[in-house]
């Protein structure tokens, strides 16, 4: 008798203990995931990589290297009949504004037609189609080649002032970045400003309470460390958050500015894709004033 009470009473109380997977779930995941992102960004998939890819830390991102299961066959299949998605956020986004004239005039120097299609080629200059071109040194050409870039047009509105989005490897950010700067002359920052996240009165910050007091108890003594708060990184894996991100030339009035992981990025492959587009984008109403 002593015996079956025993057992009906250890019973109850392993039913009050939870396993090991949710002792060991963060109270908060938000606050948990900004923690592990101090030195490698996260795209906005990474969550579905990281749980069907190989992961590797690559210009300050984690990105999805191989697939663990053998989905070559698939893959191939989706982009020869079906479409395929690639993940191209990690893609470094260089915004340019100003008067059209003084872009081209700028851009010529760092770009040749020997090479193929320039800043100027009529079907990009209207914003219609996206174009692609080597970047060298200004005046250095065939010398000194800073590396291939993609570039957008955003369409005419009426006005003079244009605006270029430059899409460039992360690996190449900073001396194209650099040679931007010199060619158009932006050394004065804009007034910087860091958005905060939008909190929600007192609930977010006893939210962050809670995952501070836990991240202690979990935590050993000496070896601790302070939980990040509920908050969106700003900021990408090539770029400190709390850095100058856009610059402004005070002659001419062309600003640069530092787009990345600001713009999502996708990249589309098959026969099927322009349908996936269709069906998935919604077009808005225009509503004038």
């Amino acid at each position: 008798k002593k015996q079956a009470e025993k057992a009906v009473h250890q019973k109850k109380e392993q039913s009050k203990t939870k396993c090991r997977k949710a002792r060991r779930r963060h109270i908060n995941l938000v606050a948990e995931f900004n923690h592990r992102q101090r030195k490698n960004i996260w795209l906005e998939t990474h969550i579905w990589h990281a749980k069907r890819f190989h992961m590797v830390k690559k210009w300050g991102y984690c990105l999805g290297n191989s697939p663990t299961e053998k989905s070559y066959r698939a893959c191939y299949r989706a982009m020869t009949k079906h479409c395929l998605l690639q993940d191209l956020s990690y893609y470094c986004c260089l915004e340019l504004k100003g008067k059209e004239n003084e872009l081209l005039k700028q851009l010529a120097r760092i770009c040749s037609i020997d090479t193929g299609l320039t800043f100027q080629e009529a079907c990009c200059l209207s914003g219609r189609f996206e174009g692609s071109l080597y970047l060298y040194r200004a005046d250095r050409y065939p010398e000194d080649l800073l590396g291939p870039v993609t570039f957008i047009w955003k369409p005419r509105d009426g006005s003079e002032n244009r605006q270029l989005w430059i899409w460039v490897h992360p690996a190449l950010k900073q001396d194209i970045l650099r040679e931007l700067k010199v060619i158009f002359q932006c050394s004065e920052p804009e007034e910087m400003c860091i958005t905060e996240p939008v909190t929600t009165s007192s609930q977010e910050e006893e939210q962050v309470e809670v995952v501070m007091s836990l991240g202690k108890k979990r935590k050993k003594e000496g070896k601790g460390e302070e939980a990040v708060p509920v908050k969106k990184i700003i900021g990408d894996g090539t770029r400190d958050p709390f850095q100058s991100y856009s610059w402004i030339a005070q002659t001419t009035g062309i600003s640069i500015s530092d787009r990345s992981m600001e713009i999502l990025r996708y990249r589309l492959i098959g026969p099927l894709s322009h349908s996936v587009l269709t069906e998935t984008l919604k077009a808005a109403s225009v509503q004038t004033v």
